[in-house]
């Protein structure tokens, strides 16, 4: 079993109220990403219409939350990593997507825990699915700068 945590499943999903609660945070992540002008790079590149892409991101994180896994049922494994390849996902387009996921956390009525495990867990897997280098010489950043913005 791999020790990355986006791999593991929880009981997040139920503690963030199920189905209806998880819908919604997608909902507005992807509305965030349709309106903010800061992300048009990321928007674009998404090849299917963003509605499809948030029903898609929906069922992946229904199951990696310790909910049905719905992902699995309808394409079979995520691989994540793997379905993103031909897209060049550096810093910037993880930033940009994780903007989108702040957005939309802070309307949600979330407790705060919940909302920082869950916004961890996404910085972790946007992290993953970085496939280009960047060099930051000089840079303080860090990752707990992405769930305290």
């Amino acid at each position: 079993m791999s020790t990355n945590t986006y791999l593991q499943t929880d009981e997040l999903y139920f503690r963030l109220g199920g189905e209806q609660p998880l819908r919604l945070f997608v909902t507005r992540l992807y509305q965030y990403m349709a309106q903010l002008p800061e992300v048009k790079p990321v928007r674009d590149l998404h090849a299917m219409p963003l509605s499809e892409a948030g029903e898609r991101l929906f069922n992946f994180i229904s199951g990696w939350l310790g909910g049905p896994k719905l992902y699995h049922q309808f394409y079979g494994e995520p691989r994540l990593r793997r379905r993103h390849m031909h897209i060049a996902i550096g810093d910037s387009e993880r930033d940009q997507w994780l903007l989108c996921a702040k957005k939309a956390l802070v309307d949600m009525d979330w407790p705060e825990t919940e909302s920082h495990e869950l916004m961890q867990r996404l910085l972790e897997m946007a992290n993953h699915l970085r496939n280009q280098s960047t060099l930051n010489i000089g840079s303080n950043s860090n990752n707990e700068n992405h769930c305290n913005q």
